[in-house]
């Protein structure tokens, strides 16, 4: 009996050795394993994710000739409104540098416009993560700020060898400077605990008495620029509701984020020019 109790017991004392052993392990051992562990798993996502790749082109070779024809036809279309909407911006870039040049004025920060594919998701009540198909390779480095056609991504947390994780702005570990649409003062934004199937939310602080939102009337959130991490003018959410918060001096309020962040299947990690 004693010996078929201990037979019965035995998984769990050794489950208790290996996580005692683990509390015991030194942080710097933690973390090259985690890191080894990551490394490990990286072929298999990124083989993986080159699989689906292949999947979808061969789906789309099965479409007729008149779909095809069609999607061409969009295509061109929205070609020649990106083509218009880029020569405006070419204007607009030269009028920037001649009033800077004209007021004497320190040029931005350049970045370098890196695509990457989505690899993996990785969504709970406490974190929201990405991880892309490109890492050291490809020179990306950690806080370089990810973006996609709707605004702010998140934020590059961690770097492999040829993946990198990114942290999502839905995330409650992410936090920044941000500001409403046409007014330059300054609010705090972080992202909050969200449900894996709900839109995703975050919270703002320390907004402006004079500032009203509501779900008929909401506001546009962008990022402000401040903390040399992502450039101003970013599309970050709709406010759509504030209150006065408990102290009375400034209003807290809810932001509703971009319903296609849990969708991604291609980002851009914009990679500073200038790594100080």
């Amino acid at each position: 009996m004693p010996s078929q109790r201990f037979d019965q017991a035995r998984p769990f004392l050794t489950l208790g050795l290996v996580v005692a052993v683990w509390l015991f392990l030194p942080v710097a051992v933690k973390g090259l394993l985690r890191a080894s562990f990551f490394e490990l798993q990286a072929p298999v996502m990124v083989s993986t994710s080159y699989l689906r790749d292949l999947q979808e082109y061969w789906g789309l070779r099965v479409h007729s000739k008149s779909e095809l024809i069609a999607a061409g036809r969009d295509l061109a279309r929205v070609n020649a409104s990106f083509e218009l909407a880029s020569q405006q911006n070419t204007e607009l870039l030269g009028e920037i540098r001649r009033l800077e040049d004209l007021l004497r004025l320190p040029p931005p920060a350049g970045y370098r416009f890196e695509h990457a594919r989505v690899v993996r998701r990785d969504f709970s009540g406490w974190w929201q993560r990405l991880v892309i198909r490109k890492g050291r390779n490809h020179a990306i480095p950690v806080g370089a700020p990810v973006v996609f056609t709707g605004g702010v991504v998140g934020r590059v947390t961690e770097v492999h060898a040829y993946t990198a994780v990114v942290e999502l702005i839905s995330s409650p570990a992410i936090r920044l400077a941000a500001a409403f649409e046409g007014d330059q003062r300054p609010v705090s934004f972080q992202g909050g605990i969200n449900p894996t199937l709900a839109t995703p939310r975050g919270a703002i602080e320390f907004v402006p008495l004079d500032i009203f939102a509501s779900p008929g009337a909401p506001r546009r959130l962008v990022t402000s620029g401040l903390g040399g991490v992502f450039p101003a003018g970013l599309y970050i959410g709709q406010v759509t509701k504030v209150e006065p918060s408990t102290d009375g001096l400034f209003k807290t309020g809810e932001v509703v984020l971009d319903a296609r962040l849990s969708e991604l299947t291609e980002v851009t990690v914009l990679v500073p020019l200038d790594p100080s």
